[in-house]
């Protein structure tokens, strides 16, 4: 098991390293500079399009509801505890390459959007299908590469979806409340069932109305403290951009070191280059495949630059009352800590909150990714089965040690990237050529 351990170490060392976060990253400008900054230009058309209603339109479910289950499983304790880590390790200027991430995933997550719509196909149950694994057979024509972004997706779900997400619940609740971690396994377990056995839609509906509270409850939080310490903002952000390019981490390495985990965190918190988000923009009702791609963009805007931001503000803001030092914590525990140093009394809960309604959401999105990835494997007929072992899943993430499953979850989460950044590299004529006919379609007035 030691063995096995430290090959997966290695291995995902590898998966997560320098050359994945430069591919990550070096799509996400590549696509900028094709569609000459499209996510910019076109940002307030984004937004605008998040809260439309298209019932006429093909598909499962609204712009907004597919905005939110990929929201779900992306605001997560990557904004939490991610952010944490990224400062600790990084230092404060982490954070503005956890922006700059954000910015050009943009546009990586715009393209996956497009992608997903234009090549979504109907399965046989009259539902949407859609994802890396459909736009790199039909538009690359390579079954091949589909079939092991899909398996890569089918095992990730269990992990990274499923039971590390439950584990993080159980110890939140057990944390701050003392309830025994079996107890909390069953009440998530049953609460992940009736959603998840409801499909796409029950997923969507429940995504609407728990992913706006908890976002906007965290948010609220967050500003709370920044408009309570309105001295510390400006020093703040001037640490924030200053370390950025001068370097200052716990871990040495200077902007080095800034760089990397800023990078890296923005990329695991925001997921663009993934392919993960796409599976759920295919199940839209759009009437264009670049519609659809303006709404997935969004979600990298509201999960980095707001909620991510807040998280990365109010630390460094503790970082500077402490003088320079984080205390030797990390993770949730550091932001716990500052939030409940900042807003005493109610900061810690807003935390330990998030992180229980963080990550329950997250539950719920990637049931419908590994759903997709599993039935591409192995057929419709698999759909009950799936969702059968994914909830049981659940359970056993709230009271098992979860060590190695975190490696292989980890990995294979990243290995996800390696074929979905291929099609989108290889497809970005098609995202230009759709962008291009959206344009002038609504010039012409046939769209609006």
């Amino acid at each position: 098991m030691q063995n096995l351990q430290s090959i997966m170490e290695t291995i995902s060392g590898w998966v997560w390293g320098p050359f994945m976060l430069v591919l990550i990253v070096g799509t996400g400008v590549f696509l900028t500079f094709r569609l000459l900054f499209w996510q910019f230009r076109m940002l307030p058309l984004a937004f605008k399009q998040v809260f439309g209603k298209h019932p006429s339109h093909e598909g499962d479910i609204s712009q907004f509801g597919s905005l939110m289950t990929a929201l779900s499983a992306t605001i997560g304790t990557g904004n939490i505890a991610g952010v944490a880590t990224a400062c600790v390790l990084g230092g404060p200027g982490a954070v503005f390459w956890m922006w700059m991430t954000a910015l050009f995933g943009m546009a990586t997550k715009y393209g996956e959007g497009v992608l997903a719509v234009k090549y979504r196909v109907k399965n046989e149950r009259g539902e949407m299908s859609g994802g890396p694994m459909y736009y790199i057979e039909r538009g690359l024509k390579w079954k091949w590469l589909a079939l092991i972004f899909a398996f890569f997706g089918a095992v990730a779900s269990f992990g990274i979806g499923s039971s590390v997400q439950s584990n993080t619940v159980a110890l939140a609740v057990e944390n701050g409340f003392g309830l025994e971690t079996w107890i909390t396994g069953i009440v998530i377990t049953v609460l992940s069932a009736l959603v998840i056995l409801g499909g796409i839609k029950w997923i969507a509906r429940a995504s609407s109305f728990i992913v706006p509270i908890m976002a906007i409850g965290y948010v609220a939080g967050g500003l709370i403290i920044i408009f309570n310490n309105l001295e510390l903002v400006g020093p703040a952000l001037k640490m924030i951009c200053t370390y950025a390019f001068t370097g200052e981490a716990a871990v040495g390495g200077a902007i080095g070191a800034a760089i990397r985990y800023g990078v890296a965190r923005g990329v695991f918190s925001n997921e663009a280059g993934m392919g993960s988000a796409p599976i759920a923009a295919a199940a839209a009702k759009t009437d264009h495949p670049a519609r659809q791609g303006l709404v997935s963009m969004t979600g990298t805007f509201i999960d980095t630059i707001i909620v991510c931001s807040i998280t990365g503000i109010v630390l460094v803001m503790g970082f500077i009352i402490a003088g320079s030092d984080f205390g030797g914590q990390t993770g949730a525990v550091l932001t716990v800590s500052t939030f409940d140093k900042l807003l005493p009394g109610v900061g810690g809960w807003i935390v330990t909150f998030g992180i229980i309604f963080f990550a329950y959401s997250t539950i719920l999105g990637w049931s419908y990714y590994g759903e997709k990835c599993a039935t591409y494997l192995l057929g419709d007929n698999f759909v009950l089965p799936y969702r059968i072992l994914y909830i049981a899943s659940v359970f056993i993430g709230c009271v098992a040690t979860l060590d190695l499953v975190w490696l292989f979850a980890d990995t294979f989460n990243g290995l996800m990237a390696i074929p979905n950044l291929i099609g989108l590299l290889l497809l970005s004529g098609v995202i230009v050529k759709e962008s291009k006919d959206f344009i002038e379609r609504r010039k012409s007035g046939e769209l609006y």
